[in-house]
């Protein structure tokens, strides 16, 4: 890849080199629509406790991160090392502490939303058993892939909708596919 490439004269594989990237923007970048999507969506409507992230992004091996937080070359590195699999303790240990540690300094009331993907395990088996009933997901993700669930969330940001949360446990995670979405703009 390019961005990892030592020699590349790109603007944001020298800052990667360098200082490093913030997280949002990298991962922004890496996967582009759906990201990009859920990060506006994110930053559009967290309401956290005082003094907690209202963002978090999931990050192999690193667990819990701020999307501000600096992310090197080498950082990007052992991250890419690091496979997202919960029989995996590299990823599962991480991501349960880090999970624990947002849940204490949010208290018990506050709840959780996953913009993640809610059909397979991968996020859901490891934050449901820190979160409980609090972890809930946007009830419009049931049988959306990526790319249409960062669609809707963006035209969500766009015309200022929130979207509906359900708590993760005992809701159908898996569904038939929703119709398409209409062109932006229509």
């Amino acid at each position: 890849m390019w961005l990892l490439d030592p020699d590349s004269a790109n603007p944001l594989a020298v800052r990667l080199r360098g200082e490093g990237v913030p997280l949002g923007e990298l991962y922004a970048f890496v996967s582009g629509l759906y990201f990009r999507g859920k990060l506006r969506y994110a930053q559009a409507f967290a309401r956290p406790p005082a003094g907690v992230p209202g963002v978090a992004v999931i990050v192999p091996g690193r667990g819990l991160l701020e999307p501000h937080h600096l992310i090197t070359r080498d950082d990007l590195l052992a991250i890419a090392d690091v496979p997202v699999d919960v029989s995996d303790d590299r990823y599962r240990i991480p991501l349960a502490r880090s999970a624990l540690e947002l849940g204490a300094a949010a208290g018990g009331g506050c709840r959780v939303a996953l913009l993640g993907s809610i059909a397979s395990g991968k996020y859901v088996d490891i934050l449901v058993g820190v979160f409980g009933e609090r972890l809930e997901f946007p009830a419009e993700f049931v049988g959306r892939g990526d790319m249409s669930r960062g669609g809707l969330i963006l035209r969500c940001v766009e015309s200022g909708r929130e979207l509906e949360y359900v708590p993760v446990i005992g809701a159908p995670r898996r569904g038939p596919r929703p119709p398409r979405l209409p062109p932006r703009g229509s």
